[in-house]
């Protein structure tokens, strides 16, 4: 995922990341100004040092990308939030640079290895699973799981989502609804996997998503939604409801992903008090304060 890439707009220089549990690379890749390239800073928000960890080569001291081809790894303990700026190197200098986040997964033997005791980190995204949502201006964008649909970085009234998943297992059923805040018709009703609940064209924007699914033990909902002018809403569950404050703000950005439930949330370990499990994905967001929602 890019964060910054050739612009010149002091404003864009400056990316807030919500993080999940897992291994993030920050990967200074290119400036346009190769003679005094911008420097790129990283650190985590403030209240959120105790989740992360900023892992340094061994010859820097500070966490300060001086120069492209260069990067750190931040360890992310517990869902939590990182700063990245771009601050040019002299006054008035260029602060075009491409900067990327890239997520480094676990090996199939550590997993294994992790399941076989019976404990571990299974958060990993369900592959196959497509999201279509119709957003204004650009009409229907397909990605994958866990990528946003317009969003943080490129907020736009998002009228209808569709959820496509050819190789979930057959026990599994998932059903999703949109609701609209005229009480639009078709607002509120389930729909199957593979069907469009929304409109098109008629700029009529979601005021809430709800998903659903049964069949499964294992497996659970891992949402996050934008409204505007509201802080990004986060809920996981095999039931969750995405909504603004007061039920009527736009939808302006949503992922979906449908994540393993780690064994250790499923195994009772009476030596030990039970300690909640992360989760696992990236995104870039605005200076907003992240809002957390319990399943509904």
């Amino acid at each position: 995922m890019d964060l910054f890439r050739g612009t010149t707009n002091d404003a864009e220089q400056h990316k807030v990341l919500s993080l999940d549990r897992g291994l993030f690379f920050i990967n200074y890749k290119s400036a346009d100004d190769s003679v005094s390239p911008p420097r790129v800073l990283v650190a985590p928000a403030e209240g959120h040092e105790q989740r992360m960890e900023i892992i340094l080569h061994p010859d820097a001291t500070e966490p300060t990308l001086w120069k492209p081809n260069s990067g750190l790894v931040v360890r992310v303990n517990a869902a939590g939030t990182l700063r990245v700026q771009v601050q040019p190197a002299r006054p008035g200098g260029s602060q075009a640079a491409i900067v990327r986040v890239e997520q480094i997964h676990a090996g199939r033997a550590d997993a294994a290895a992790g399941q076989g005791n019976g404990i571990g980190h299974t958060h990993i995204a369900t592959e196959g699973l497509k999201v279509l949502g119709h957003v204004a201006g650009r009409g229907d964008v397909v990605v994958g799981p866990n990528a946003w649909i317009a969003g943080p970085a490129a907020p736009s009234r998002v009228e209808g989502v569709a959820l496509e998943w050819p190789d979930r297992p057959a026990s599994v059923d998932i059903r999703y609804a949109v609701q609209f805040a005229n009480g639009q018709n078709g607002s509120g009703r389930m729909v199957p996997l593979g069907t469009y609940a929304g409109t098109r064209g008629l700029a009529l924007p979601l005021t809430a998503v709800v998903l659903e699914m049964s069949g499964t033990d294992d497996l659970k909902f891992v949402a996050e939604a934008g409204f505007l002018n509201a802080p990004t809403l986060r809920a996981t569950g095999k039931r969750v409801v995405l909504s603004g404050p007061t039920n009527r703000e736009p939808l302006v950005g949503i992922r979906i992903g449908i994540e393993h439930i780690a064994t250790m949330e499923k195994v009772a370990t009476p030596a030990a008090p039970r300690k909640p499990a992360g989760s696992a994905r990236v995104r870039v967001f605005r200076s907003q304060q992240r809002q957390t929602a319990a399943a509904r």
